[in-house]
């Protein structure tokens, strides 16, 4: 079990989803993953719900009006203000400018040359999730790029990054902050077109085929089946109101 009180910098620390139907994530989400919920209220009529396992954060969702469905990884930073200012320098944009989140950080939402969304966060009172590599935790974040190559350059760039190349077929790479496995990352299949890259959250699940059948019970689907690596199995799937994530079951780091 990964129990976290902080994370160094260039470290995934965090994830939430955002969604046109907040109600009807949270009953997904709970139902599939046994999270319990805290509706937050942020101001302005918002609410941002926090997923909790035990007495541990693990993620959260919100909801969002405009743009698809998707979960937002979060990678932690020293300095909001300077990864914005050196994400856009090294050919990525500044989709949401630094801001301020009450007390709990400063954060930024970047997209990179080749088309990845994600955040960075510079902790205030929060630093991210307090729990993570468990059962509902998430537990691996993956870049799917056309790419690698430039999207390691970059990322190297920004965060200090070092990528490796794992597997042949299909090209897998993992992708180190410092000595600390921190994501992985995948050549997108020829098949995905002029498909941007994207970030995709896993999370840890102990039954993959219980939890796959559950989906489609819940009115998502698996739309990448289950799968064997050398760490267990994994799946990929589609929440009711559209967002990507990913299920693995097997070997965790701690």
């Amino acid at each position: 079990m990964g129990e976290r009180t902080d994370y160094a910098p260039g470290t995934f620390c965090w994830t939430d989803l955002g969604t046109p139907d907040a109600d009807g994530a949270k009953a997904f989400y709970a139902a599939l993953l046994g999270w319990e919920l805290d509706d937050m209220p942020v101001g302005d009529d918002q609410v941002y719900t926090m997923a909790r396992i035990g007495e541990h954060r693990v993620a959260a969702l919100y909801k969002r009006s405009q743009g698809p469905p998707a979960w937002l990884c979060y990678v932690s930073v020293e300095s909001a203000d300077a990864a914005a200012e050196l994400a856009e320098r090294l050919g990525g944009t500044v989709v949401d400018a630094p801001f301020d989140v009450l007390a709990a950080g400063r954060m930024a939402v970047l997209r990179d040359p080749q088309g990845g969304v994600f955040a960075v966060w510079e902790a205030g009172e929060t630093f991210g999730a307090t729990l993570v590599n468990a059962p509902g935790a998430l537990t691996m974040n993956q870049l799917n790029t056309p790419d690698p190559r430039a999207s390691s350059d970059y990322y190297t760039s920004l965060f200090g990054w070092r990528t490796q190349q794992v597997s042949e077929e299909p090209p897998y790479f993992g992708v180190f902050n410092g000595e600390t496995l921190n994501a992985g990352m995948m050549q997108m299949p020829p098949e995905a077109g002029d498909a941007p890259a994207h970030w995709l959250a896993y999370f840890a699940v102990d039954g993959l085929d219980d939890a796959a059948a559950r989906i489609g019970e819940l009115g998502g689907q698996v739309v990448v089946p289950a799968t064997a690596v050398p760490s267990g199995r994994f799946l990929v799937a589609r929440d009711p109101q559209g967002a990507f994530f990913a299920l693995i079951e097997g070997e965790l780091d701690p």
